[in-house]
């Protein structure tokens, strides 16, 4: 909410209020709602609370026409132009004006207790609002007399910025790459000599060189192979010999 003279905001309205003529106070313990006649209502209409700036408003108000009957400004709450009564929850007690410096006190009584409740509530939110813009300016007021810190450099001033753990690089400090076409680097943990780790479960392995290869050298201790005739028929006559034996034996002749 702006604090703005020309707006007027609306903050409640209740359609059906009662006003009743009160006796003087007797005693400065407060009000009792049990000492006016409330069965016998001066007036009864329509009420509306508007804020304009910092002043809030009661307007009672001619439920057909909207004509004002009263009008009750208010500065501050809880205060003397707002009272509760001690007796009863519904009903206050309110310090009307009628713009010519002249004021009255009249009894003002709701029929439902919630609507007397949102009376109450929206007065105390709209002067709760009033003291938090009050403390916001104040502290607006404070922060634009304060002096300012300067943190600009002056002439001639200069900083020095001291940055560690930076490890210089020396321009020829990369690492070769290895030629192509070569050999793999032996991988972390290996030991220089090619040795191979021995297999698990405690089996070792045989090198190549310990194989026992005199079986293949010893050439003497084969066994020769069966060299073929010279005779390149004679399979075929010892064949056909056998096959004359066997005609003459059967009674065929056997024509060469």
């Amino acid at each position: 909410m702006a604090e703005d003279d020309s707006y007027e905001s609306m903050l409640c309205v209740k359609p059906e209020v009662h006003v009743y003529r009160i006796p003087p106070r007797a005693s400065n313990r407060g009000y009792r709602a049990a000492d006016w006649k409330l069965d016998e209502p001066a007036w009864s209409g329509r009420m509306k609370i508007t804020a304009k700036g910092k002043m809030a408003f009661i307007k009672l108000e001619d439920k057909n026409t909207g004509e004002l009957f009263a009008q009750a400004p208010v500065d501050q709450y809880p205060g003397c132009v707002v009272e509760a009564v001690t007796d009863s929850s519904r009903y206050f007690v309110i310090r009307i004006e009628d713009g010519n410096g002249r004021h009255a006190f009249i009894g003002l009584g709701f029929a439902d207790r919630g609507d007397s409740f949102d009376f109450n509530v929206a007065l105390q939110d709209h002067f709760k609002w009033v003291k938090q813009e009050g403390e916001l300016a104040k502290q607006e007021a404070s922060q634009s007399t304060a002096p300012k810190l300067d943190l600009s450099f002056k002439e001639g001033q200069t900083i020095k910025i001291s940055i560690g753990n930076i490890k210089k690089k020396d321009a020829g400090g990369a690492k070769p790459r290895p030629a192509a076409g070569g050999l793999l680097p032996p991988p972390p943990g290996a030991k220089a000599g090619g040795s191979v780790l021995p297999p698990p479960g405690g089996e070792q392995l045989v090198s190549a060189a310990q194989i026992n290869t005199a079986p293949l050298l010893d050439f003497g201790s084969l066994v020769p192979a069966a060299q073929p005739s010279s005779d390149l028929w004679g399979d075929f006559t010892s064949a056909g010999s056998n096959s004359n034996k066997d005609a003459v034996q059967s009674g065929w002749v056997q024509f060469s």
